[in-house]
Parts: structure tokens; C-alpha cells; sequence
């Protein structure tokens, strides 16, 4: 039997026992891309409403009769399963497609077979003039591919300089590099394994031209931390390395910083990156301003930034448990939870579920439900939270919200590529989508009466992205909560005056009962 292969990583190709096969027909490559990907039946009208968007029912459904003939005779040989209302790839068909082996390697953590495998994005140089729905699909699925190649190649730098591969280290930071030309991290991430390959004139040039683009590009001198690299008689800097332990057959990323009696674990919303968090200088100061508190803890929950990608949204059940994954790794007996935005209801949970391990809850400009109801009407309605995380996702990749979640960053170019740069490393348009849908189903309200730690709820006045209600509603469902309103109208903790809120939390973590110190 013919064995076929379809290439979809740059153009798409089709080849057949290794031969490859001439087909003149771009809606009908589509169609191959199409099925593949979905590994399933699909029903007639979604193809023919896909790849003819403008025809009508009965002449979509013509044409899709007409290309199913004409790709099976350039094929040489009947591929498809059909029936009066759907299509698919024949189960009796050997197929390979490629964006499919690296996921499986990406799965397996096999990350060096998985940067072999992508030659190029997701169908990079395709597109159908009169398709808009299919290139909307496949920017979709290009985006949450990328997304697996950064997560994979910064996994493999980690690696490969551990295992003291610094050549190969430095290949694959050059890959980062280039997907992102303006991230610091990914340019330090080179610079820094070039040194230790012990090619400094290398990495001279890559951090020439990494300065020249933050200049020209943002107009920003480089950081701190990125001179340092140059400079021999420089201090080395003290910066713990990204971490994982597996829980449910995920890995998480996670960094702990300091010590100290008490353990501060910090979730800050809906994305996170635990390495590019401290590259914006804002978000630095506030976590080094916590520091002086405790030990910090930071993490990745599933499918966002390091953290392994999953094919589903983490709830809040899978967080919480999550949570509890990463305190057990690091020996944590009590801990201060900062829950902010959409991943307040996390912390909650785990507040409600292992009491004995939380000294405190600090919410910070976070919410009881996701969406709006008429016993909650503190939250954006159903209709409006699609609209708002339709847009949202549309322009991922650019610093989409920020005018939003930080007002006063918002002029900032420096902030707004920051911002830009994590969304892309942390997640892809595919990926966040689901994450956004989890949240907006969520509904924490039920058991905000059973938290018996000491609650800190912090919000801003003029919080453009949570209502202060919502942080107002949220304190007076929790027995003995302290409610703190803020000035200002910046959504992210960092953005904005940070003092009144680290007084705020140096406050509340002064009263705590100290009951013996946090493990190590």
C-alpha cells in the first residue's frame, strides 16, 4: 500500500513512498491540510463553506465533489472516506504528517527531534485569495506551533549548557533569537552560550546587534543584566535556575528566590513566563521588593510560558492542583499565595482545599466569576468577554492591552515590547483562546465562605480591566477579609505606584501568626 506524507511546515507538499507529487491544485492541498489536521469526519458544508466562502450551499457542495475526484486522480489512488454529509482521510491510508510528529516529540520531551522536524511555520507562503475562514484557521494553528518550537528550543538551551553542549546550546538560542529579535532573554540566552563556548568574538557581535535593534527598534539601551554579560570583571549575578517537577504528567517551570520563615508563591494572571517576567524592569522591582519578605516562589501553570503545552485549558481545579505540585517540590510547609486577575480563583481554591499549608491569600485586582449574571453583575456579559477575547487574540503577538492592563506603561516602548515578546513566549493565539473560554466559566462565589486563612483583597480605584466591585464583593463574602482600595487605574500589581501595595502586603504578612519556619 502507498505510504504518504504531507509536509505542512513551510509550503505544503505531498509525497507518496518518499516520491514527491505534483498537484496543481491549491484548494485541493488545503483540503489534505485541512482533514489531516483535524484526524476526523468533517461534515461537507464546513469544507465547502471553507474553501468557497462566497458560493451558495448547493454550489460549495458541487465543487467540493469535483476537487475530492481531481485530488484522488492526481493521487493515483482513492484517499478519502466519504459519505452523503462528511469527508475524511481514510483510516486504510498510511499517513504521516509532519506537524504531527513534532507535537508527538514535543510530548515525549524528545525536544531535539522535535527542532529537527520544524523546517518552517505552518504553512508559511500559503494562503487562498477567497479563503479568509481557511488562512484565519491556519494562522491559528502556525501561531500554537511556533509557540511549542520556542518552548522547546528554550528547553533545549537549558539542557544543552547544563550538559556543558554550549555549541549546540548556542544553536538553539540562535533560533530564539531570530523569532524574537527584540527579546532580551533570548538574546542573553545566546550571548551567554557563545561565552561559554568560548567564542567571545561571536558573542560580541550578537550583542552589538542586539543593542543596535533595541535602539532603533524601541529606542533602549540594553539592560543591566545584558552588559553584565560583557563585562569579565562584572559580579556574576545570582540567578536561580528555571526548574521542573511533574505532576499529573505535565512538567511545570518553576524558580524560588531567597529565604527567609515565610514562602510568598506569586500567580500574576492569565499568562506568565517565569524567565521573562524579570525582564521587564517594573515587574523586577516589585518580585526583588518581595524578596525582602520571604522566599519567593513563581511557576508556570500548565500550557503557559515553560511549562509543559497541553491540549486543554487549565481549570481552576487543574491549578490549584498544580499549586499544590510545585509547593511539594520546593518543601514548602506555609505559604502566602498572591493571586491575581483570573488566577485569584486558583489560589482560592487551594486556600479552601490545604488550609494548613497557607499562612495568607492576597487577591490582587481579581474576580469571583468570570462573567457577568444577574446575581453578578460586576463582570463583563458573556457576549462582551467573547468580543473583548476575540480582539485580544486577534492581535497577539504585538503588545495587544496594555492601554488597558497598565495605562501608565502603556507609552512606554520598552513596556510594550516586553508585553509583546511574553504573550508570544508564554502562549499562541489557539492556546490562550482556551485558557480566556476556562475563565470566563468560572465561578469561585460558592465557596469564598469557607476560606479560613487571613485574606488580604487588593484593588485599584480605577482598575480598567476588574471593576473595583468585583474586588469589593469578593472581600465581603470572605469572613475577616481585609479590603485595601488603591489609587490609580493600572490592572498588573507592578504597573503604577508599587508602594502602597507592597506596604500593603508587608503589613498583612508582619500580623501573620509565624507557626515554625517554611521548609527547604
Amino acid at each position: 500500500m502507498t505510504a504518504y506524507s504531507l509536509e505542512t511546515f513551510g509550503f505544503p507538499e505531498v509525497h507518496a513512498d518518499g516520491h514527491p507529487i505534483k498537484l496543481n491544485l491549491r484548494k485541493g492541498l488545503a483540503l489534505l491540510v485541512y482533514l489531516a489536521e483535524a484526524k476526523a469526519a468533517v461534515a461537507r458544508e464546513i469544507i465547502a463553506t471553507l474553501l468557497w466562502p462566497e458560493a451558495d450551499r448547493e454550489t460549495g457542495l458541487a465543487r467540493l465533489r469535483r476537487l475530492l475526484h481531481r485530488v484522488e486522480l492526481a493521487l493515483g489512488q482513492p484517499v478519502f472516506e466519504t459519505d452523503r454529509t462528511s469527508v475524511r482521510w481514510s483510516p486504510a491510508v498510511v499517513l504521516k504528517v509532519d506537524a504531527h510528529s513534532f507535537e508527538s516529540a514535543c510530548d515525549r520531551g524528545d525536544f531535539d527531534e522535535a527542532c529537527a522536524v520544524y523546517r518552517g511555520d505552518f504553512l508559511a507562503g500559503f494562503a487562498l485569495d477567497d479563503g479568509p475562514d481557511f488562512d484565519d484557521w491556519a494562522f491559528f494553528r502556525r501561531e500554537a506551533l511556533r509557540g511549542r518550537l520556542m518552548h522547546a528550543l528554550e528547553r533545549l538551551v537549558q539542557d544543552k549548557n547544563a550538559a556543558g553542549d554550549h555549541f549546540a546550546a548556542a544553536a538553539h538560542a540562535g533560533r530564539l533569537a531570530e523569532l524574537d529579535p527584540l527579546s532580551e532573554v533570548y538574546g542573553r540566552h545566546l550571548i551567554r552560550s557563545l561565552l561559554l563556548a568560548g567564542d567571545r568574538s561571536a558573542a560580541e557581535r550578537h550583542h552589538a546587534a542586539l543593542t543596535q535593534r533595541l535602539r532603533d527598534e524601541l529606542g533602549v539601551a540594553p539592560e543591566a543584566e545584558t552588559e553584565a554579560l560583557m563585562t569579565p570583571a562584572a559580579a556574576p549575578q545570582d540567578v536561580p535556575p528555571t526548574r521542573y517537577v511533574k505532576g499529573s504528567g505535565v512538567h511545570l517551570a518553576y524558580q524560588t528566590y531567597g529565604n527567609g520563615q515565610l514562602d510568598i508563591l506569586v500567580m500574576p494572571g492569565f499568562v506568565s513566563h517565569v524567565e521573562r517576567a524579570w525582564e521587564s524592569p517594573a515587574s523586577r522591582t516589585f518580585l526583588a521588593s518581595l524578596m525582602r519578605l520571604g522566599r519567593l516562589i513563581v511557576f508556570d501553570r500548565r500550557g503557559i510560558g515553560l511549562s509543559d503545552r497541553v491540549g486543554s485549558a487549565p481549570g481552576i481545579d487543574v491549578t490549584a492542583e498544580d499549586i499544590g505540585t510545585v509547593l511539594r517540590a520546593v518543601e514548602s510547609r506555609r505559604v502566602v499565595l498572591f493571586g491575581a486577575s483570573e488566577c485569584g480563583p486558583a489560589c482560592i481554591k487551594f486556600a479552601v482545599d490545604e488550609p494548613r499549608r497557607v499562612a495568607g491569600l492576597i487577591l490582587f485586582g481579581a474576580l469571583a466569576k468570570g462573567c457577568w449574571s444577574q446575581d453578578y453583575p460586576h463582570a463583563l456579559r458573556a457576549s462582551q468577554y467573547d468580543a473583548w477575547s476575540k480582539q485580544l487574540i486577534a492581535q497577539w503577538g504585538g503588545p495587544v492591552g496594555i492601554e488597558t492592563f497598565a495605562p501608565s506603561l502603556a507609552g512606554d516602548p520598552q513596556a510594550r515590547a516586553w508585553w509583546a515578546g511574553l504573550l508570544r513566549a508564554a502562549s499562541s493565539p489557539g492556546g490562550i483562546s482556551a485558557v480566556l473560554e476556562a475563565f470566563r466559566d468560572a465561578d469561585v462565589r460558592h465557596i469564598l465562605g469557607e476560606i479560613a486563612v487571613p485574606t488580604l483583597v487588593l484593588h485599584r480605584r480605577g482598575d480598567k480591566a476588574v471593576r473595583i466591585a468585583a474586588g469589593r464583593d469578593i472581600a465581603s463574602r470572605i469572613k475577616g477579609a481585609e479590603f485595601v482600595e488603591l489609587d490609580g487605574n493600572d490592572h498588573w500589581f507592578f504597573a503604577g505606584d508599587q508602594q502602597p501595595v507592597l506596604e500593603a502586603i508587608r503589613r498583612f504578612t508582619d500580623a501573620l501568626p509565624r507557626e515554625g519556619k517554611a521548609g527547604r
